[in-house]
């Protein structure tokens, strides 16, 4: 994959001319952000989350039945996005389909102005509310990004059959985790992922900056960060609860001691409720910040990935104060 510029800012070679990739290829440091669908029929959530991101996010991360759990599609959901005039991330998972599905789902994705995507393998389903159901994995993630490049760049099917007329064209992304096991193999497994075609990476949540430093050093020693784009992953905590769970029963999680002791003094000796569940959302936002003014500081971080969960008001804030506004706008867009 050829080394990516900043200076390169044309738009003859866009491969999707997705308002992220405009974003990124133009060298500003670019933010996404998480829309969950919800666990029914209501396009009107989907409006209303969108209209909260709009503006404060370059583009937003539809998920697809995240946790296993039956959702609305992210396709449709990324459909109401668009038309609320937020660009989407439209995930998708190995679990649920198998390529014929996948390819079929794609072809409409695009026809309804869907531009980005983000290939995953997608949680267990026994972690969900089916965990009868049977998962799929017809291909892995690793295949799934190198079908869809093959549907933009070869023009054709995963099969090798020629598509006659409009063939998809996505920006192609994938995730990584930099703190699972073995810790020393993460950067090389970044590397796959860039020489399947991936063009951007978006990681897991990240509390451990050092750790990540190390991670990104490595990306760097080995010309990883010149082959696509790197957002790091950054969250607001809520409660000091939740910062001891990630540190203590997330598998691949590397929350240190000091979030979590940072999160358990914020609501120390308060007693009202609600004043206390206000000097936690407070002290998570500013550790956010802190976090994002240092992923700006490391080599080869292009932008970063806000997964405010259930907390789509917290976005506006942490942009502001992280300095990351107003976005660029470009072409008109």
């Amino acid at each position: 994959m050829e080394a990516i510029s900043e200076q390169q800012t044309a738009t003859s070679n866009l491969k999707s001319g997705s308002n992220l990739e405009k974003v990124l290829r133009a060298g500003h440091f670019a933010v996404t952000g998480e829309l969950g669908p919800p666990k029914n029929a209501d396009g009107e959530v989907i409006r209303k989350k969108a209209a909260i991101l709009k503006g404060y996010v370059d583009a937003a991360n539809l998920t697809d039945n995240q946790t296993a759990i039956v959702r609305m599609s992210s396709i449709g959901a990324g459909a109401l996005a668009v038309q609320a005039g937020l660009e989407p991330v439209i995930q998708m998972t190995c679990r649920d389909r198998n390529r014929l599905g996948m390819q079929s789902d794609l072809l409409g994705a695009y026809a309804l102005g869907l531009r980005n995507i983000l290939c995953l393998s997608g949680d267990h389903q026994t972690f969900g509310n089916h965990p009868q159901s049977k998962n799929v994995h017809d291909i892995d993630s690793m295949q799934l990004i190198q079908m869809v490049v093959g549907l933009r760049d070869k023009n054709c099917f995963q099969c090798g059959e020629e598509i006659k007329g409009v063939n998809p064209r996505f920006f192609v992304g994938a995730a990584e985790n930099p703190f699972g096991d073995p810790f020393e193999w993460r950067p090389y497994r970044l590397g796959k992922k860039a020489k399947a075609g991936a063009d951007f990476i978006q990681t897991q949540l990240i509390y451990n900056v050092p750790r990540f430093k190390e991670f990104m050093k490595r990306v760097v020693d080995l010309g990883v960060h010149e082959q696509l784009y790197i957002l790091a992953g950054v969250g607001p905590l809520k409660t000091a609860g939740a910062a001891k769970y990630m540190r203590d029963e997330v598998p691949g999680m590397d929350v240190p001691d000091e979030i979590v002791n940072r999160m358990e003094a914020a609501g120390k000796g308060i007693e009202d409720k609600k004043v206390k569940a206000a000097a936690l959302k407070a002290e998570g936002i500013k550790i956010c910040v802190e976090l994002i003014q240092q992923m700006r500081e490391i080599e080869g971080v292009r932008g970063i990935h806000l997964m405010a969960i259930e907390w789509e008001e917290a976005v506006p804030i942490i942009t502001e104060r992280a300095g990351l506004l107003p976005r660029p706008v470009l072409n008109g867009k």
